[in-house]
């Protein structure tokens, strides 16, 4: 390891140190009762609620993925991927934020998103929880395994060292600072892990974009290559039919003729935004957040994040490929510009501490699913069903074990190093936006709903997630969109037809909806109201 390797190794060492000491320090308070442990007992402030739920949302995406993304095929598909992410999270914060904030106190004072659903419809049985739960541990074990092959890339890129042996003792840290500190702890480390991928991003970007020779030198380099900075067309790659990896001459990348895109695309490109309704790792901030009146500021906090972000993450990928042209022949392999851009651009130990912003993201990621998986299988499937009488202690056990499932499961996940992170990311916020989106949307706005449509509902849209992607998309044409929206769509089809097909919900559940429609209703009056009749 050469002298300038040691510094950006010291520098992550701290780092990773710091994450753990959060973890110790939160894990007297967090596991003081099973609210603390999945909620943080409804305490946690705008700041640390906006940039927590944001980094735990974009993960190693951010720094990698979208940047892979559009280092290999220009501007059109990362952008208006982009454009609906930070439209999806306006909107899910102005639409979804508060009312499920409220609700979710209205409807029994549920903690996690599995509850939410079998309290909102009074699902005494929890089949509802019992479904959702079954969900998240799939989809979030996928989830979980992209991140782990996030932090297998960093450090392969930076030092050399073994993929697989770096995704493992990676994915213990991570593991380990979760199931110690539990919620309390992965929210301060999100909000600190959100502040280092916006310092991260913000200055390779500029660094990049001084190294290159200036934007008009860039944009002339990179206007050369059909449809790379278009935002109608997109890039195609020449590649080589041996290998898979893309074609170079004299230096320079070959491209064939640009692909167009339609209305379709763009409309099926921008439906990433929808996944936000039915994330649970984002959702659930909404439920700790100390007053449902804070919301707006953490709205305002979290879009700025995000747009700004988003940008730069794009623009990373645009200027390193006027910087390295032909370094990365394939677009998993693209994934790594960011890192190497650090190499190039800064000081060793600098560099470090930004590379860092990479594990952050992971970190924060992974950490919020590995939590919620726990929560959603402690709380809705061993303490729902199993053992209803289950003690806050056996509970937080129960939740650890499902932790580190999960951390086992995305492993071997990510054992593929030559994983693409954009792909599976997104085949996991589609199975989770599918699923729980839709019916998010109905449960809040829509008294009429009842558990029947809400049932058909999250297995409507996993199911055709899953037959989109394997038997339709393959087949191409109007078939090869983002099985997102489809499944998006075929969902809440579901919810509609099932529910006025099926018995209106009871009174009491249409007066609890009545309830948490009232402006006026107080919250702390609904939270003591509900530890009465406990």
């Amino acid at each position: 390891m050469q002298t300038s390797d040691i510094w950006v190794f010291l520098a992550m060492v701290l780092y990773f140190v710091a994450m753990l000491s959060v973890g110790f320090f939160y894990s007297r308070r967090s596991n003081s009762s099973a609210s603390q442990y999945f909620a943080g007992g409804r305490g946690v402030g705008p700041w640390l609620t906006a940039l927590s739920a944001e980094a735990s949302d974009m993960s190693g995406w951010l720094l990698m993925g979208l940047p892979g993304l559009a280092y290999f095929t220009g501007v059109a598909d990362a952008g208006w991927t982009a454009a609906g992410l930070a439209i999806g999270t306006y909107l899910n914060w102005k639409i979804v934020a508060k009312r499920l904030r409220r609700y979710s106190v209205a409807a029994g004072n549920a903690i996690t998103i599995p509850d939410y659903f079998s309290k909102r419809f009074g699902d005494t049985k929890n089949i509802l929880s019992t479904i959702a739960a079954v969900i998240i541990i799939v989809f979030f074990a996928v989830y979980v395994g992209s991140c782990f092959v996030t932090v297998g890339k960093l450090f392969d890129t930076l030092f050399g060292f073994d993929y697989h042996l770096m995704m493992v003792l990676g994915a213990i840290v991570v593991f380990l600072y979760t199931v110690i500190g539990g919620y309390l702890s992965v929210v301060v480390t999100d909000f600190i892990q959100g502040m280092l991928m916006f310092f991260a991003l913000a200055v390779v970007c500029s660094g990049t974009v001084i190294s290159a020779g200036g934007i008009d030198h860039v944009a002339a380099f990179l206007s050369d290559i059909p449809g790379y900075i278009s935002a109608n067309h997109t890039a195609t790659p020449t590649l080589d039919p041996a290998t898979g990896a893309q074609l170079a001459q004299g230096g320079q990348p070959l491209f064939g003729a640009p692909t167009d895109f339609d209305l379709i695309t763009i409309v099926s490109l921008m439906a990433w935004g929808l996944g936000y309704f039915g994330m649970p790792q984002v959702l659930v901030r909404f439920l700790s957040v100390r007053d449902a009146e804070e919301i707006k500021q953490s709205r305002i906090i979290a879009t700025v994040w995000v747009v700004i972000s988003l940008g730069c993450a794009i623009a990373i990928g645009l200027f390193g490929r006027a910087m390295l042209p032909v370094q990365f022949g394939t677009q998993a392999a693209a994934e790594s510009v960011f890192i190497v851009l650090s190499q190039m651009l800064l000081p060793s130990f600098i560099c470090g501490v930004v590379v860092s912003g990479i594990f952050a993201a992971s970190m924060s990621s992974s950490s919020s699913y590995m939590i919620i998986a726990g929560s959603a299988v402690a709380e809705n499937i061993f303490r729902g069903i199993l053992k209803r009488n289950a003690s806050d202690r056996q509970v937080m056990w129960v939740a650890r074990i499902t932790i580190f499932v999960v951390f086992v499961f995305g492993c071997v996940i990510a054992a593929d190093q030559n994983s693409s992170i954009f792909q599976v990311v997104s085949y996991a916020w589609a199975g989770l936006g599918a699923s729980f989106g839709p019916l998010m949307l109905f449960s809040l706005y829509w008294r009429r709903t009842n558990k029947y449509g809400a049932i058909a509902g999250m297995l409507v849209g996993a199911v055709t997630v899953f037959v989109w992607n394997l038997a339709l998309k393959p087949l191409g044409g109007i078939f090869g969109i983002y099985e997102l929206l489809p499944a998006f769509i075929v969902s809440a089809i579901a919810i509609v037809v099932v529910s006025l097909a099926t018995k209106e919900p009871g009174k009491e559940i249409t007066d609890v909806f009545d309830h948490y429609m009232d402006d006026d209703t107080n919250v702390g009056e609904l939270l003591e109201e509900h530890a009465v009749k406990a």
